[in-house]
């Protein structure tokens, strides 16, 4: 069987800048000011998907996956009363749920750790385990619909949200599933992990995220969820969805460099973009956009700068980094920008790189600043690059 078409139907999304498709896309084209960290999803209330008990006995970044994923369903009008009349028409056995993390309930674990020291080891959660192990956001998903498919989870640190949704896309690829979510979710980091960020002095100190600045200094700690759904292209039109983008390749390499600094002049990543365009059988001239991972640090900056001009040449396809206004959700950041890549083709507006005013000198790409740009639907390929050397690349086209 020839491999089929991976469609997205459809995004539910949780983010700093807003909730929903159309208050992310909306939030995109913002331009804030210094902040605090780590930035919040203000005003996110469980109650719509939980009980006030299982509430509690889930972790924060377990709540923002089964909420993205209802919401990416309702999009897709797979939810109940959707088109179809929800996902109960569907092959529970062929359901896959892929909800990627970079650390789980890290939050849940430390909380605990202040109730065994405070008030002893008999007043310690019996949940705390579920509560913090990576995969529970997954497991929920799956449980809530019923799905039997595939439940797995990704946890390569910044680059599991892109490898979250390209190995999702390969359940429908190869036959496997019939409709897969897949994404990520990462609530805000606890106090001793960003105690551990701020003295690697990897956060900025101004509150301010400048991807690809000459002022950049550090990343703005976040937290986030955006789930897709994915199902077969033909199977998506004959039910009448919308279809945002189709997925045309992916890829996954590591640097075998450093714990966490990038290869020098950003060698892994170059390699998985040429990778990812080798699975999409495209050439470098095809990618109209990049969505670049662009976390405002430094040094992740200036590799993947110099990765893209090595690539693309100068001055290449316009480039911009959504973490100027989501800040950088660790794992959730790959899903997010997925999402925001898909918007961009079915919008046709590239959103600006909030926070951009003076392009590093020794930079030679086209960063999209100040405002949208017009975009005429083509290729775009999304980059995470993470701790650990672990790359991650994903493209996306219009549907044709």
């Amino acid at each position: 069987m020839a491999p089929r078409v991976v469609a997205v139907t459809g995004i539910g999304i949780l983010a700093p800048c807003g909730t929903g498709v159309d208050a992310f896309w909306e939030g995109l084209t913002s331009e804030p000011g210094a902040r605090s960290q780590p930035l919040r999803i203000e005003g996110f209330d469980p109650a719509p998907w939980f009980g006030p008990k299982e509430a509690r006995r889930l972790d924060r970044f377990t709540q923002l996956a089964v909420a993205a994923a209802t919401m990416a369903l309702d999009d897709a009008g797979l939810g109940p009363g959707g088109d179809g009349d929800g996902p109960g028409v569907l092959d529970h056995d062929r359901g896959g749920v892929l909800v990627a993390t970079g650390v789980g309930g890290l939050a849940s674990y430390d909380e605990q750790l202040r109730v065994l020291e405070t008030r002893g080891a008999k007043r310690v959660s019996p949940f705390l385990i579920p509560m913090l192990m990576p995969n529970a956001g997954s497991a929920a998903v799956s449980m809530r619909l019923g799905w039997k498919g595939p439940c797995e989870t990704v946890t390569t640190a910044c680059a599991a949200g892109t490898h979250g949704l390209a190995n999702g896309a390969r359940w429908i690829e190869h036959g496997r599933c019939d409709v897969v979510l897949a994404g990520a979710s990462e609530a805000h980091p606890s106090p001793v992990g960003m105690a551990a960020f701020a003295n690697m002095t990897a956060l900025t100190p101004t509150g301010l995220s400048r991807p690809f600045d000459a002022g950049r200094d550090g990343f703005l700690a976040s937290e986030g969820a955006a789930m897709l759904v994915l199902e077969d292209l033909g199977a998506a039109r004959e039910r009448g969805a919308h279809v945002y983008a189709v997925v045309l390749g992916a890829a996954s390499n590591a640097d075998a460099h450093h714990l966490t600094a990038p290869a020098e002049a950003g060698a892994g990543a170059l390699a998985c973009m040429r990778l990812a365009l080798d699975d999409a059988g495209l050439t470098p001239g095809d990618v109209a956009h990049v969505n670049a991972h662009g976390t405002s640090t430094p040094l992740n900056d200036a590799a993947e700068a110099a990765a893209i001009t090595a690539l693309f040449g100068t001055p290449g396809p316009p480039v911009t980094s959504i973490k100027g206004v989501v800040g950088h959700p660790f794992g959730a950041a790959g899903a997010l920008e997925a999402a925001a890549a898909a918007l961009t083709i079915d919008r046709r507006s590239i959103p600006p790189t909030a926070g951009h005013r003076r392009l590093d000198p020794a930079m030679s790409i086209d960063v999209v600043a100040g405002r949208p740009r017009p975009f005429e639907p083509a290729p775009v390929l999304s980059n995470s690059f993470a701790f650990g050397g672990h790359n991650g690349c994903l493209v996306l086209g219009p549907p044709t």
